[in-house]
């Protein structure tokens, strides 16, 4: 487990990479997500296979999540330092690839997951569990819980001697830097062998195809007709959220988030402790668009837009704008969420009207 995975997206800093970022993150009171992700995850692990020998890294790199998700582990070395580095994660992956393990979960992002390619390459099958900010890879299961769930189906297959699927699966990594400049470029680091099962996998993100912008500009039309005065609006990341500011003639953060009232900017670039102290002042609508390919509404590259911001926006005043491609390109997967608060992610499930052009609306499926 990487333990500050994921720790700078609610603070609106977009990564944790360096120590700097985790510094900035820390300071602005951010709190690590990856620990109560990883025992979601375990504890479904734990539940579903009987016989179980887990093999954890020391402390905060899974033996604490293991503990508390009820389970004995077995535990792996030794930490080097006060604080974890990249090196430990790639250390622990090896010595665990070494051992004969017949999966190697992992909890992190995109950058974990390039970690863990680097020191096992196609040597043993792995699965992520999300808990990065940016989780381009097409390694991750949809949540934690389907991580634990995969894990535990395949435990159960190599105890009754099933020979359990494989497939290679792309292990992408952004530069954050070039990331918070708002240049988003994901380059291919490599593959990894994955579970099997494409219905609790995520899929790689898919870049939107050159031509999109008339369907882009006819949503923004659509939403920025429909603003209401008085009324905030939450403005998630993407190209097709720039689209609706570029109508309203204001600046737009293309991988942050912004918000607007009366046509003009309100806040740029918000963390979750501004955005809900706007959101609390009064009405207000957050309006965001899926990742092409993977279909997340919220928990992915977007996590300023927290459990408590949406508790207090409520869900009827969640807006999803999406172009015709961006539904085509689920190919039937539905819409997901994964905001760290499975009874939130519930309440958010259903059935949702997507804005997909001017006046044109698709009703889709929305799952935890």
């Amino acid at each position: 487990m990487n333990p500050i995975a994921g720790i700078g997206g609610r603070v609106g800093l977009k990564g944790s990479d360096g120590d700097d970022v985790v510094r900035r993150a820390l300071a602005l009171g951010a709190v690590p997500e990856a620990n109560p992700r990883t025992v979601r995850a375990l504890e479904r692990l734990g539940g579903g296979a009987a016989g179980l020998e887990l093999l954890v890294g020391p402390g905060p790199m899974g033996e604490e999540a293991a503990r508390a998700a009820g389970l004995a582990p077995l535990v792996v070395g030794g930490l080097s330092g006060d604080r974890t580095t990249a090196e430990d994660t790639r250390r622990f992956a090896a010595a665990m690839a070494e051992g004969g393990v017949d999966l190697l979960l992992f909890a992190g992002g995109d950058g974990t997951a390039a970690d863990v390619l680097a020191a096992v390459g196609d040597a043993v099958p792995a699965l992520g569990v999300p808990a990065g900010v940016k989780i381009h890879s097409a390694v991750f299961a949809v949540s934690p819980e389907a991580a634990g769930a995969l894990a535990a189906s395949l435990a159960r297959d190599v105890a009754a001697g099933v020979r359990p699927g494989f497939r290679e699966a792309e292990v992408l990594d952004l530069d954050e830097d070039a990331y918070r400049r708002g240049q988003i470029a994901p380059r291919l680091v490599g593959y990894l062998r994955v579970p099997r099962e494409p219905r609790l996998l995520q899929a790689r993100k898919a870049p939107s195809p050159a031509g999109e912008d008339a369907a882009t500009q006819a949503i923004a039309e659509d939403v920025v007709e429909r603003m209401e005065p008085g009324r905030a609006y939450v403005l998630g990341p993407g190209t097709t959220l720039r689209a609706v500011a570029e109508r309203l003639g204001v600046p737009k953060t293309l991988v942050g988030v912004d918000v607007v009232r009366d046509r003009r900017p309100l806040a740029a670039d918000v963390g979750e402790d501004a955005l809900l102290s706007i959101v609390e002042e009064g009405p207000a609508d957050v309006v965001v668009t899926p990742i092409g390919g993977q279909g997340f509404v919220f928990g992915r590259g977007n996590q300023q837009i927290g459990p408590g911001v949406l508790r207090a926006i409520g869900g009827d005043h969640v807006v999803v704008v999406a172009t015709p491609w961006k539904l085509a390109s689920l190919a039937g997967m539905p819409l997901r969420v994964d905001t760290g608060d499975p009874k939130l992610d519930a309440l958010l499930s259903g059935h949702v009207l997507v804005t997909t052009g001017y006046g044109d609306r698709a009703v889709y499926r929305i799952e935890a």
